[in-house]
């Protein structure tokens, strides 16, 4: 069984009823879940090419991936 962590949030109350009229009961929490698991796989991923863009504007970087091109086919036999 996963762990659970309880949280309590503030909304806004027409966005409460309609969401007490459309979701089944007992659904609300797997919803919400399900959104913030969303949101939270979103924004890891715009850090990740946040981080991507930043490493590719930087000239150490660059500077590291010249010295790594030239050891590509170090120790490897043309056949």
């Amino acid at each position: 069984m996963a762990n659970k962590h309880y949280l309590n949030l503030s909304i806004d109350t027409n966005v409460y009823y309609e969401t007490k009229r459309l979701v089944p009961p007992g659904q609300i929490s797997q919803l919400f879940s399900d959104f913030l698991k969303e949101y939270v796989k979103k924004k890891k991923r715009e850090e990740l090419i946040a981080g991507y863009k930043s490493a590719a504007k930087s000239k150490i970087v660059r500077e590291e991936d010249k010295i790594w091109e030239g050891t590509i086919e170090d120790g490897i036999e043309n056949e």
